[in-house]
């Protein structure tokens, strides 16, 4: 019998289905909680194509909304979207132990105070995913570039939880970055989910490389960024001007990519806009910061949805 700890990812979209890969790799029990894949999973598995090799794997079991876990996982690694009106507490509650270790893998800021007044006898890791990968159809992901995880105690500082996680990834052969301060982490991920991905839905699901080489695309990027820095040193986590250039010469290096937020509007599916952006905007107007290019696209996105939504 294994000694490796039972796995339960929620949300096996892309970025879930690959992680759980990792681990599955790594000789954990990887089981899985689906809804609208739950067919397609449970009769043909998992199939991802990666640099890494084929990743493809059956999860040890297929769970579906509504069913009951025949034991509790030693980690729950949540990977669902951080979305207004989804109760993320309810939606681990019917699988989480007195011993379960909580794992978010989500995009945002300020998205863990929810779960962790929930559980609050629970440990809560908080990991960052920077990774190209996508989801094709039911079932198949499309890995593309990248996979590390850098991972933290919340609310800060690392224990053997983390240790042990980390290890297991590692293991299955990515990258992990440990560190005591995880919510200053989400901030620096911010400096390029929170421009890219807004702007990616105004420019109808545009890539990577069209965003930065249209006229003034590149200027725009830059913007937002430095907005973003201010109002993360306001927050007591002030970065280097240095990581501007990183972002922009890191995002050239890439493929042209459509990011998460791209292709969920593009196949009709809601958007993380306030996890991403509308939360950075909020916390500067606490600060009495003015971020003129970050509230313009938050307002235009609103724009687009209300939009959409007389349609």
């Amino acid at each position: 019998m294994s000694s490796k700890p039972d796995i339960l990812i929620v949300g096996a979209g892309a970025i879930g289905s690959f992680y759980g890969a990792i681990l599955k790799k790594a000789g954990c029990s990887v089981s899985t909680v689906l809804r609208s894949e739950y067919e397609a999973v449970k009769a043909n598995g998992i199939r991802i194509n990666s640099p890494l090799g084929d990743l493809s794997y059956r999860p040890d079991h297929v769970y579906k909304d509504g069913d009951k876990p025949e034991t509790t996982p030693d980690y729950l690694i949540l990977c669902v979207k951080v979305l207004p009106g989804v109760d993320r507490a309810a939606l681990v509650r019917p699988w989480m132990g007195e011993n379960t270790r909580l794992v978010l893998i989500e995009n945002g800021l300020d998205i863990e105070r929810e779960l962790a007044d929930a559980y609050p006898d629970n440990p809560i890791i908080s990991c960052l995913a920077f990774i190209a990968a996508s989801r094709t159809e039911p079932g198949v992901v499309e890995h593309k570039a990248y996979g590390k995880l850098v991972m933290g105690r919340y609310p800060k500082g690392i224990d053997d939880d983390c240790r042990e996680l980390s290890q297991l990834f590692m293991d299955g052969g990515i990258n992990i970055d440990l560190t005591e301060e995880v919510v200053g982490e989400r901030w620096r991920k911010c400096l390029w989910n929170t421009p890219f991905n807004p702007l990616s839905v105004i420019a109808n699901g545009a890539d990577t490389k069209t965003i930065l080489e249209t006229e003034g695309g590149e200027e725009l990027i830059r913007a937002m960024i430095r907005e973003v820095m201010d109002v993360a040193a306001a927050e007591g986590y002030p970065m280097d001007e240095k990581l501007i250039d990183q972002n922009i010469e890191g995002t050239r290096k890439m493929p042209p990519y459509k990011n998460s937020m791209a292709l969920d509007y593009l196949n009709g599916r809601p958007i993380e806009r306030e996890a991403v952006l509308g939360n950075v905007v909020a916390i500067a107007q606490r600060h009495g910061l003015p971020v003129p290019h970050l509230n313009t696209v938050l307002v235009t996105l609103k724009m687009r949805a209300n939009l959409e939504d007389r349609n």
